[in-house]
């Protein structure tokens, strides 16, 4: 007999399987002899009581022989086989790298950034001296923006794929097996570096193509119908169809495509700040304690609210993680957050962002098309400006914020670069501005402590989601004007995260596919 249940287990006991199998034959009112296996299926932390405890569920093998599902990819010599470009090695593009490779295509994957490796010296560039390479830093390289992230896998889109698949894939690939069973898993960016190496190790092993520090520089399209793209202005890349997965700060890519008259559509998107705690704090009050106890991880959390018709919330919250320069053009200073696989910073942060519409760039409609993503860039040009125009990023205490003053002094930050004392209630758009200080009112009745002047804000976070989407049939996912070209994950605007950009990079192979059988 198989059964499924829940039990309750102390953080220090975690490991402890023998206690596992007492609770379980007291929930079930069996003998724990009986007990021949026990599989943990899920854990999660609840932290509503007074001590914090993991919930787990587990399988359950009563008097009968366990039996573990495999999970396998058979993945197929390419080599002689049709070529399908892929513009980008993101998420989306590797994983639709990865289902070509079992669909019997061959990938051809063009990546305007450094591998992996190369690109650690772009990274070091940027946090100590202010030098921004617009081809290879923290959005542009092998694996993506996500690459020296947090790499947090924990997704709401389980309607549009296999999650788990996506999981087992990386597994495949070297992640802890862990992420199998985690509520809310992550990798971290010491760790993805080499997940996304076996990655390239598989696509190169089996026949695919992957060439780096290529961008694309033009679209070869003929009769509505796209044949390839050409590279570093010189460069021609043939292949029997295009799968656009460049994320969705490749901005060079809409307006090339608006240049061969691509339909685009604007769309809405969310700007603000980056908002760190000292972790101890955040770990206080999810806790419910004065110190974390050593057997729970650093404390997340996820906040959001309406004001005044809009949406505020916390956006890829990093615990125990450091706030990062994203920029991927000189003249803009762009924020995000990254973390290790042990999380032992000790500073929180988050993304703090409110939607912005049509409504808020009024003034930039001269750009058409482009009027949200020029009012993106005119943020990020007050940030950078603001800074001293060496990434040195504008920060407030959030107390100060709320009340329209200038701080008298800021608190220590995470933020190698450094930060100015700025009063950004008087710089960011009124718009992000009134919403933002009354969101803090409404974040700090759910968590009593979180409105702190210990707590400061940075600016610019903007590359929440990509001010454009490329339009594609539902059906097909291939573009609504142009046969072969398949717009892929976030850059498209269909994903926002690894999982969901993995998922989509795999239904885009899978669309690409049948549109070549």
């Amino acid at each position: 007999m198989i059964k499924e249940t829940e039990i309750s287990i102390f953080p220090n006991k975690l490991e402890d399987r023998a206690l596992y199998k007492k609770l379980v034959s007291k929930k079930l009112k069996i003998n724990i002899g009986e007990i021949t296996s026990l599989q943990v299926l899920r854990r999660s932390i609840d932290a509503r009581g007074k001590f914090p405890q993991y919930n787990i569920k587990v399988k359950v093998f009563i008097n009968e022989f366990a039996t573990e599902e495999k999970v396998s990819f058979s993945f197929k010599d390419v080599s002689k086989s049709k070529k399908v470009i892929i513009v980008g090695s993101g998420p989306a593009g590797l994983f639709a790298a990865l289902k070509l490779l079992e669909l019997g295509l061959k990938p051809v994957i063009i990546e305007r950034g450094s591998d992996v490796q190369k690109r650690r010296h772009d990274l070091k560039a940027i946090q100590q001296d202010g030098i921004v390479n617009p081809n290879s830093n923290y959005c542009f390289g092998e694996g993506g923006a996500g690459t020296y992230s947090d790499g947090k896998l924990y997704t709401r889109s389980t309607k549009r794929g296999n999650v788990k698949r996506i999981l087992n894939l990386l597994v495949e690939h070297g992640a802890k097996k862990e992420i199998l069973i985690d509520a809310h898993p992550h990798i971290g960016s010491n760790k993805l570096p080499k997940v996304i190496l076996e990655m390239r190790d598989t696509i190169l092993k089996y026949g695919g193509e992957i060439y780096f520090d290529s961008k694309v520089t033009d679209l070869i399209v003929n009769n509505s119908e796209i044949k390839g793209v050409i590279v570093n202005e010189s460069t021609e890349f043939i292949g029997d169809s295009v799968i656009l997965a460049t994320g969705h700060s490749a901005r060079d890519i809409y307006y090339l495509l608006n240049k061969h008259k691509i339909k685009l559509e604007a769309k809405p998107f969310a700007m603000g700040v980056r908002i760190e705690h000292p972790q101890q704090l955040i770990d206080s009050i999810q806790y419910n304690s004065s110190k974390r106890n050593e057997f729970l991880p650093a404390a997340e959390y996820s906040l959001a609210c309406q004001v005044d018709n809009r949406g505020v919330y916390s956006f890829c919250m990093c615990p125990g993680g450091i706030i990062i320069p994203a920029s991927t053009e000189p003249g803009e200073l762009v924020l995000n957050g990254m973390s290790t696989s042990q999380r032992n910073s000790q500073f929180a942060n988050a993304g703090l962002v409110v939607s912005v519409t049509e409504e808020d760039w009024q003034h930039q409609l001269e750009h058409g098309i482009f009027a949200g993503l020029e009012f993106q860039k005119e943020v990020e040009k007050i940030a950078f400006e603001v800074g001293n125009g060496n990434q040195q990023a504008p920060a407030q205490r959030i107390t100060d914020f709320v009340n329209n003053r200038i701080s008298k002094s800021l608190t220590d930050t995470s933020y190698i670069p450094g930060v100015i004392n700025s009063p950004l209630h008087e710089l960011l758009p009124n718009g992000i501005v009134t919403r933002l200080q009354k969101s803090l009112h409404q974040f700090n009745k759910r968590m009593k402590g979180y409105y702190t002047e210990e707590a400061q804000i940075l600016a610019a976070e903007t590359r929440t989601s990509s001010p454009i989407r490329i339009p594609r049939d539902k059906e097909t996912l291939m573009h609504i004007g142009v046969n072969g070209l398949f717009p892929s994950g976030e850059g498209a605007g269909y994903a926002g995260g690894i999982v969901s950009a993995a998922i989509d990079g795999e239904r885009s192979a899978e669309a690409v596919a049948k549109y070549l059988m």
